[in-house]
This record gives C-alpha cells, structure tokens and sequence, in this order.
C-alpha cells in the first residue's frame, strides 16, 4: 500500500500564491507517475498537473503557465506551485500516485481563494 499526505492548502486571495506538497509512505518502490487533481463543489474531480518519474509534466490547459508541478525522487514527494491563484483555483485538492497499474489517493487539501 502506499499512503499520500497533502500539505499546504489554505486560503489565499486572489493574485496570490500556495505551495501543496505531498509526501508519499509505505510501498514506495515502483511508483510511476504522481499528480494533483481537485474537485470543487458540485463538480467532478479532475487532473491539475502530473508529472511522471523521469520528470515529463502535463497541465490542464486552466492551470498552465500558472501551476508548476515538481518532484523529489529522493523523497517520494511530489509538489505544486501554485502563482497568480483566481477564485475559480478554489476547491480540493488530491494528491495521486501510480504504482503497478493501481492509482493511491490522498485524503485532499482544501484551497480556497477569495476575490
């Protein structure tokens, strides 16, 4: 099993930044790919950014230019930098990790930006 611990989320306003982190335990070896999703309310959770282990990144076209998605290989931790946050970034964020075709979960980190 591998277990995923967000960090970092909080309230910001608008034009501001936050740094989530994730950090990564148990059955590490092997982990693939690692990523953040976020749902916000009464919608569907979806992908942010991800990253896979040789460092290769995807955004969603909202985020790009705004969101940096970073890795330490070193550590099992897997970061986001997140710049010129809008009102529309607000929701929860999750943390994910693939490992041998099965996807781990974090409990999610809640992000909120006010106008």
């Amino acid at each position: 099993q591998v277990q995923l611990v967000e960090s970092g989320g909080g309230l910001v306003q608008a034009g501001g930044s936050l740094r989530l982190s994730c950090a990564a335990s148990g059955i590490i070896f092997s982990i693939n790919a690692m990523g953040w999703y976020r749902q916000a309310p009464g919608k569907q959770r979806e992908l942010v950014a991800v990253i896979s282990s040789g460092g290769r990144t995807n955004y969603a076209d909202s985020v790009k230019g705004r969101f940096t998605i970073s890795r330490d290989n070193a550590k099992i931790t897997v970061y986001l930098q997140m710049n010129s946050l809008k009102p529309e970034d607000t929701a929860v964020y999750y943390c994910n990790a693939e490992r041998n075709g099965m996807d781990y979960w974090g409990k999610g980190t809640l992000v909120t930006v006010s106008p």
